[in-house]
């Protein structure tokens, strides 16, 4: 009995511990509205980190893994989704079986800025943008990682030299970073009218990914809550039955 219930407290005790764990290696831990057994997402915080990555990421940063229809996820109006899918154009086949492009709709998965990883070298000096669908979830310290990385931007020590076409990261390994500063503030106005400091949009974006590559997070928490007032709630019955079946076997 004692075992189960300690079992039951520890499964809770790490949707609070996890986030700081995750917080390691200089990487500053912040406070998430995700955070813990009963986080959730901050819907406002998404539409605005959604807006970062449309207005400065998606230059050059895929998100092959999302649809423009999980926008809804977000708060999103129905009308507001197909708004934003037919800013793009997608490739497809005519009727005459030429090439040809029509406008995105909610279905299609996120226009990517190149045609193909080649091209994406080619823009980039030899280097190959990372997807961000998982991003959140690929780095040891999650979407701490990102905010520390785009807030990393300073320049470099004395007698640090910083590589041709790189950057001087302080978060980033090696320090040579070959993305230079993507957001500064007022890097984008917000349509909510929240003001778009540095720190507000690298939290914002971070969120929007977090999201991106964990976006069942709150119904799997709400899952787990149930889950474990199943088993506190069957832990007492056990209880109380081997009391009862004990005074039984006692009175015998």
């Amino acid at each position: 009995m004692r075992s189960m219930m300690i079992g039951a407290a520890a499964l809770l005790g790490l949707g609070l511990t996890a986030p700081a764990l995750a917080a390691e290696g200089g990487v500053p831990h912040l406070e998430w509205s995700f955070s813990g057994a009963f986080g959730t997402y901050d819907r406002a915080a998404l539409q605005r980190g959604f807006q970062v990555y449309k207005e400065v990421c998606s230059a050059c940063h895929s998100m092959k893994y999302l649809s423009y229809r999980d926008l809804r996820d977000i708060g999103f109006s129905e009308a507001e989704v197909k708004a934003i899918a037919a800013q793009y154009e997608v490739a497809t086949i005519d009727e005459n079986g030429d090439p040809a492009t029509r406008k995105a709709e909610p279905s299609d998965r996120f226009h990517s800025p190149f045609p193909n990883d080649e091209a994406a070298r080619a823009a980039n000096g030899g280097a190959l943008p990372p997807d961000l669908s998982l991003m959140a979830k690929a780095r040891h310290a999650g979407p701490d990682y990102i905010v520390a990385l785009l807030s990393g931007y300073h320049e470099p020590p004395p007698g640090f030299v910083v590589a041709e076409g790189k950057s001087y990261n302080a978060v980033f390994a090696g320090n040579n970073i070959g993305m230079p500063k993507p957001i500064s503030d007022d890097q984008v106005t917000y349509a909510d009218g929240t003001k778009a400091t540095l720190a507000q949009e690298a939290h914002d974006v971070a969120t929007f990914l977090m999201w991106a590559a964990e976006p069942k997070l709150e119904e799997r928490k709400r899952i787990g809550v149930k889950v474990m007032g199943f088993l506190g709630l069957l832990s007492i019955f056990t209880y109380l039955s081997y009391r009862r079946v004990r005074r039984k076997v006692q009175g015998h």
